[in-house]
């Protein structure tokens, strides 16, 4: 009995749901502290989603921004990586159930993230794919090469105007560096690479149901970026609401009229969704969840009523006192993985934890080569040296040291050849459709 009653405790089990910046950044945090961490994701690698636009428009090829999880926490012993899909929650018994099985838990952390939110419109899917996985960005890539190319075979001069027509919907961060990098391509990069078209007669446009581009930003930075972006060929059209899409047109409702545009390629930046598992845990543990499928969560990013589960990154609903909802970037979710790691190894030594608390590093958006626009509290810049700002902390954020190299190299040849050596199309239909086909 004395044997027995020495024997030591099992560790204190920590599931992590999500290998994204938040559930990354945990289980990191987590690495000296006594408890067995299993991070469980449907991918096996991390991806850096601030530069899939680069990777949909030839800039970077999908390894230079997506790190194996495996290999980021090999060194990390109390660590298990499990590639699998988790599908529901079980609050009273304390365990996730899997695709293929069950895993229980002392403590659960969910950083699923977010997907494509169409307003209700899902049959807009794949007519305009949006931009959250690494089949997004090549899905994306296919079409914006794919409409070149068949412009490029088009006699028709109608039908080559909307094969070199792109309509990019919504002006946040992302759309807004993607048009930008669009710009580029079209008179930069393939400047010299067709002989029937000219690539730069290209028509880029940027749709945003708001009064200007970048809402988050001040309103002078958006002008410059509006400024920044005409310089590049790219059509800002403001206060203008997409209400249909179709294999071949866009209709935009602008200034009380409908219009219809006739394009080939919609590109999608507009919302985003909540993970499905926010309405799982709003089954199984009676929490709120927001429009946008949010969990709300308490002040320490834990779900009321249930101190012993997090919902993080952009499934979390965070309000500060008295402020709206921490927006579903980045730092956020890094800051909310570091914290909660902190939040598990005080509560173990019986420790209190001050509610989390957003630090704002500031916002930027970059437009093109040389050209951004940053916003780090009261200080307000744009251009060349907002752009540096950029890539630096871009390159510092990147999780391993081969990523950093790679990209950096990309962007300096970049930056002086305007090549994009990542210029490839993949998937089943790469060949221009003609019409009869």
């Amino acid at each position: 009995m004395d044997a027995l009653s020495s024997s030591p405790a099992p560790p204190h089990r920590v599931v992590i749901v999500g290998g994204g910046f938040a559930g990354l950044y945990a289980a990191l945090a987590l690495k000296r502290a006594p408890v067995q961490v299993t991070l469980i994701d449907r991918r096996n690698f991390h991806l850096f989603q601030p530069l899939l636009y680069q990777v949909a428009t030839g800039t970077l090829s999908p390894g230079d921004i997506a790190s194996p999880l495996r290999g980021v926490l090999k060194r990390q012993r109390n660590t298990q990586v499990l590639l699998a899909e988790v599908v529901d929650v079980d609050a009273v018994q304390r365990r996730v159930v899997l695709s293929d099985g069950e895993l229980g838990y002392d403590t659960l952390i969910v950083a699923t993230g977010s997907s494509h939110h169409y307003f209700g419109n899902e049959q807009w899917a794949s007519l305009a794919p949006g931009l959250k996985t690494v089949e997004d960005a090549l899905e994306m890539r296919r079409r914006i090469l794919l409409a070149f190319e068949a412009a490029e075979r088009e006699p028709d001069a109608d039908l080559r105007r909307a094969w070199l027509t792109f309509v990019l919907v919504g002006a946040g961060p992302t759309g807004v560096e993607l048009a930008g990098a669009l710009g580029e391509i079209a008179r930069h990069t393939l400047q010299r690479d067709f002989r029937t078209i000219n690539p730069a007669d290209a028509h880029i446009l940027l749709v945003e149901v708001a009064d200007r581009i970048l809402p988050p930003f001040a309103p002078t930075l958006s002008a410059q970026a509006a400024a920044h972006l005409t310089r590049l060929g790219v059509t800002v059209l403001t206060g203008a609401r997409v209400t249909g899409i179709d294999a071949e047109s866009v209709t935009l409702h602008r200034g009380g009229a409908s219009e219809r545009l006739s394009t080939r390629t919609v590109l999608w930046a507009a919302g985003v969704a909540a993970s499905p598992l926010g309405r799982v845990l709003q089954q199984r543990t009676g929490a709120t969840i927001d429009r946008a499928g949010r969990v709300v969560v308490e002040s320490d990013c834990s779900v009321p009523g249930h101190p012993e589960i997090f919902v993080i990154g952009d499934l979390a609903c965070c309000m500060p006192p008295g402020g709206a909802p921490l927006p579903g970037l980045a730092p956020v979710a890094m800051q909310q993985g570091q914290y909660v790691a902190k939040r598990v190894r005080r509560r173990l030594r019986g420790d209190g934890c001050e509610p989390f608390r957003y630090f704002d590093y500031g916002t930027m958006a970059v437009i093109g080569r040389g050209a951004a626009v940053a916003q780090i509290r009261s200080l307000h810049f744009d251009g060349f040296l907002a752009w540096v700002a950029w890539v630096f902390i871009h390159i510092m954020r990147l999780v391993e040291y081969d990523n950093r190299v790679l990209v950096f190299v990309q962007w300096a040849m970049n930056y002086f050849t305007w090549n994009r050596g990542a210029r490839l199309m993949t998937g089943e239909s790469s060949l221009p459709l003609r019409r009869g086909t």
